[in-house]
C-alpha cells in the first residue's frame, strides 16, 4: 500500500478552561490515501472539525503527530515531551497545497468574483497576465464565468460555494478540505456542490477530505468513512462496509437518515396492518447487499417454507457499483415456518431485524 497523503497518528486535542481540561480529540489515528473522499460524519461537539484543523496545524495538538504528503509537520511524544514543529516559513509553504472551504464562504464583500478568486494568488509568483488567465481557468472549472464581475450580494449560496472553491483551488492544492461546506445550502444545491467536489476529485487527482454532520452528503460521494462520537472515531470502513454492516448505534442512525428508512419505518409502523399484526405474523426489515438482490428471495419463501410476504417498502440504492436494498415487509406463517425462513434469509446474506411498533428491537 501507498504512503498516506495524510497521517494523523495518536492525535490528542486538550483545551484549558478555568480549572478544568477539555479534550476535544482523544487519541485519534486517521490514514487518507491519495485520491480519497474521506468523509468523517457526527454531531456537532463530536470533535471532527477540530481533528481535521490539525491537518495544516490550524489546530495544534497536544500530543500525536501529523505527517502530510511525507513531511512530518508536527510530533510530540506525550512520555518524553519531546517536540517537533515544522517551521513556519515551511508550513505557509505546504498550507498552499491544502486547499480549504466552509460554510459561511468566507468572501471580500467589497470585491468582485474575480477579485475574490485572484486573492489567493497575491503572493504568488505568476505574472499579472498568469493570474488573470489561471482566475478565468478556475471560473470556468467551476462553472462561473459568467458571474465573473459579480460581488457575493448578486450570488445565490450555491455560487457563493463556488467562488470559494475556485479560490482554494487556486495554488493547486494536493488536498481539498470541505469543512460542512454545504451546511448552510438548500437539498438541491448541496447535491450540486457534492457533484462539483466529485468531478474535481477525479479530474484533478485532488484528495477531498468531508467534514459533515449529514451522512447523506458522505453517502453521495465519499469511498471511506470515519464516524466520530464525543473525540474518538467510532467505527470507520469503506462506504460500502459502514452502510452495509454499521456496527454502532450512532452509524446506523445516521445512515437510517441518509436512506429515510427511519421515516419509513415510522410512518409503516403506524398504518392498521402493522399495528394491528396478526398473530402468526412478524413485521421486519431485510437489509442486503451486492448479489443478493439478484436473487428471488421473498418467492422462495413461499415455495420453501409457506411464508408470504407482504413487502410495504422498498429501498435500494448502488453504493461504489454494488446494490444496497432493504425492504420493510411483514412475514406471515407458522411459528416454525417463519423461524426456518429468517433462517434461509441469513443463510442468503439477508439481515433481518425484527420491527415492533416502528422501533427497531
Amino acid at each position: 500500500m501507498s504512503e498516506p497523503i495524510i497521517a494523523l497518528d495518536n492525535i490528542t486535542v486538550s483545551f484549558k478552561q478555568k480549572k478544568r481540561t477539555i479534550t476535544a480529540v482523544n487519541n485519534v489515528s486517521v490514514h487518507i490515501e491519495r485520491g480519497d473522499v474521506y468523509g468523517i460524519v457526527g454531531y456537532s461537539g463530536a470533535g471532527k472539525s477540530t481533528l481535521v484543523r490539525v491537518i495544516n496545524l490550524l489546530q495544534e495538538p497536544t500530543s500525536g503527530s501529523v505527517v502530510v504528503n511525507g513531511t512530518t509537520f508536527f510530533k510530540h511524544d506525550a512520555n518524553t515531551n519531546d517536540k517537533i514543529r515544522i517551521k513556519n516559513n515551511d508550513l505557509r509553504l505546504r498550507r498552499q497545497k491544502i486547499g480549504m472551504i466552509f460554510q459561511h464562504f468566507n468572501l471580500l464583500n467589497e470585491r468582485t468574483v474575480t477579485e475574490n478568486v485572484a486573492f489567493a494568488l497575491e503572493h504568488s509568483k505568476l505574472s499579472s497576465k498568469e493570474k488573470a488567465q489561471k482566475v478565468a481557468d478556475l471560473l470556468a472549472l467551476v462553472d462561473l464565468s459568467d458571474r465573473a464581475d459579480n460581488y457575493p450580494s448578486q450570488l445565490s449560496g450555491g455560487q457563493k460555494q463556488r467562488v470559494a472553491i475556485a479560490r482554494a483551488l487556486a495554488n493547486d492544492p494536493e488536498i481539498l478540505i470541505s469543512d460542512e461546506a454545504t451546511s448552510a445550502l438548500d437539498p438541491k444545491t448541496t447535491n450540486q456542490i457534492l457533484a462539483l467536489l466529485k468531478s474535481l476529485n477525479q479530474k484533478l487527482g485532488l484528495t477531498v477530505v468531508l467534514i459533515t454532520h449529514e451522512m447523506q452528503a458522505v453517502k453521495e460521494i465519499a469511498n471511506k468513512v470515519a464516524v466520530m462520537q464525543d473525540g474518538e472515531i467510532i467505527e470507520r470502513g469503506s462506504l460500502l462496509e459502514i452502510f452495509a454492516q454499521p456496527k454502532e448505534q450512532l452509524t446506523r442512525e445516521f445512515i437510517e437518515t441518509a436512506t429515510n428508512i427511519d421515516k419509513a419505518i415510522e410512518t409503516v409502523g403506524h398504518q392498521p396492518i402493522v399495528h394491528n399484526l396478526a398473530e402468526n405474523a412478524v413485521f421486519v426489515r431485510l437489509s442486503y447487499v451486492g448479489k443478493t438482490t439478484d436473487q428471488p428471495l421473498i418467492t422462495r419463501l413461499f415455495r420453501d417454507f409457506n411464508v408470504t410476504a407482504n413487502i410495504l417498502y422498498g429501498n435500494i440504492e448502488v453504493l461504489q457499483g454494488t446494490p444496497v436494498g432493504s425492504l420493510l415487509v411483514i412475514l406471515q406463517g407458522t411459528p416454525q415456518a417463519i423461524t426456518n425462513a429468517i433462517a434461509a434469509l441469513n443463510d442468503n446474506e439477508v439481515d433481518v431485524e425484527k420491527i415492533k411498533g416502528g422501533q427497531s428491537l
